[in-house]
């Protein structure tokens, strides 16, 4: 049984993520936001949202809880009681259905037992495609009733009695769908590889390109490479729709794909990867807000774009994926918007810089300062006038110094090609032989060492003459 320690676990998380306090939340409704996904990901995303925000927390548990009564699932749904009645013990729906659970054991159990001995009778018959199918079957059962591991290990043993390409697709696929719950990323990427490497028809590209995309969009977010996340998430076909919702939705496409982009993009980039990009164009119609910060960026307009990002933080704090990254992407939105307001300007005033990014002078200089000590601004804050400065390069130095070093840099491959000359000159140069080892070992024994002591003395001076 799952303990009050697991539970503890679930609140610490959220607090070392810094989101376990989200204050008001009148416009985030969880029945129409959680009608969007389907399968076991509706019930991870309304315990995280449980955990990360109490007004919604009470909410959210009884309702995966409900949706908890309709799967197999007991250890997730003896976790959702346990935080319900650390929350509110006098709650009518946090007291343990423990028929419910009796009921559904036996039958997992049960289940379990009939598939793992058909499962054996499969592998006395020695057919392949029975063995893998049978794999198949209690790996999915083990799935809806919450045993992830073992599920992913009977997806695993399936590969060796896969016989065709459609077979290590469907088993890869399956891996990756638990693998991403599990967090488990870098066996997600290696699935994702295998799947690309495989000849495929045109229909089949068409309904797994998706797929792949978002897959790999969320390995990458996870491992916080943004720019990288932003290409795959822009690189999905709008075909993706809800053929996917057990794991991501369209509109989560749209947010993912957008912040990444806004982090790691430059400005003209925004404007022709993904303004331009009809394809993902299609994504960003289902979040307007998203559409709107990014094109504000473009226009230059940093503050109202931080102002749309920051009205939806709440929003982005609860999302499963996102939550552990929303304030380094915020932080790296902001930072590039300070870059690229800046670079018109020798110097600008801090009061109008701070006025633009809608903020006050005090935090505005604090930012500059962590961004100049990490060499991201290239810049100086005069505290005295209240300016920021951009540092003044001497231009002709600089067209010195860049000569010099090419003329240095082709004095030493002048000298490295006169050098090897000098070598092959002299009889120094190791050729390739179908002599074997012992043969050259011979030869030297038997009168040739002389003839590389004169080699030797021409080498020095050949090499005295090239110095």
């Amino acid at each position: 049984m799952l303990g009050n320690s697991l539970v503890d676990g679930y609140f610490s998380q959220a607090r070392s993520d810094g989101v376990l306090v989200v204050n008001g939340l009148p416009k985030f409704d969880l029945d129409t936001y959680i009608s969007g996904y389907a399968g076991r990901t509706q019930i991870d995303r309304l315990i995280h949202i449980s955990t990360h925000s109490p007004p919604l927390a009470i909410e959210g548990l009884k309702l995966a809880i409900k949706l908890l009564k309709q799967t197999q699932d007991v250890p997730r749904f003896r976790l959702a009681l346990d935080i319900l009645r650390k929350l509110s013990l006098e709650d009518a729906e946090a007291a343990q259905d423990d028929a419910w659970i009796e009921k559904t054991s036996r039958k997992v159990a049960s289940d379990t037992e009939r598939i793992e001995a058909d499962l054996k009778s499969y592998k006395h018959n020695l057919i392949k495609e029975s063995i893998r199918i049978g794999h198949e079957d209690l790996g999915n059962h083990l799935y809806a009733s919450g045993d992830l591991v073992g599920a992913l290990k009977c997806y695993s043993r399936m590969r060796d009695f896969c016989t065709a390409p459609k077979h290590i697709v469907d088993m890869s696929m399956q891996a990756i769908k638990v693998c991403i719950e599990q967090g488990n990323y870098m066996t997600v990427q290696s699935h994702v590889v295998k799947i690309r490497n495989l000849t495929r028809g045109p229909e089949e590209e068409e309904l797994l390109r998706p797929k792949l995309c978002v897959a790999m969009g969320l390995t990458q977010l996870a491992a916080g490479d943004f720019r990288a996340a932003a290409r795959s998430f822009l690189d999905c076909p709008p075909t993706l729709l809800n053929t996917y919702n057990e794991v991501i939705t369209a509109n989560d496409v749209a947010t993912y794909g957008g912040l990444c982009a806004l982090a790691s993009m430059e400005r003209t980039q925004l404007k022709t990867e993904v303004l331009d990009n009809v394809e993902f164009r299609n994504f960003l119609e289902l979040e307007p807000r998203m559409r709107k910060a990014i094109t504000f960026f473009h226009t230059a307009k940093y503050s109202s774009c931080l102002s749309i990002l920051e009205d939806s933080r709440n929003d982005f704090l609860l999302d499963i994926h996102l939550h552990r990254h929303v304030n380094r992407l915020f932080e790296s939105i902001r930072s590039k918007g300070i870059v690229q307001y800046f670079i018109p300007f020798s110097c600008v005033t801090l009061s109008s810089m701070a006025q633009a990014f809608a903020t006050d002078e005090r935090t505005l200089e604090k930012e500059l300062v962590v961004m100049i000590g990490k060499g991201a601004l290239d810049a100086r804050i005069d505290t005295k006038n209240r300016l920021l400065t951009a540092k003044e390069t001497n231009l002709r130095a600089a067209v010195h110094r860049e000569t010099l070093a090419v003329a240095q840099n082709y004095e030493r491959l002048a000298r490295m090609k006169l050098m090897r000359m000098n070598m092959i000159r002299s009889g120094l140069e190791v050729r390739g032989s179908k002599a074997s080892t012992g043969q050259v070992n011979a030869g030297i024994v038997h009168g040739q060492n002389a003839s590389w002591a004169g080699n030797s003395q021409k080498v020095g001076r050949n090499w005295g003459e090239f110095m």
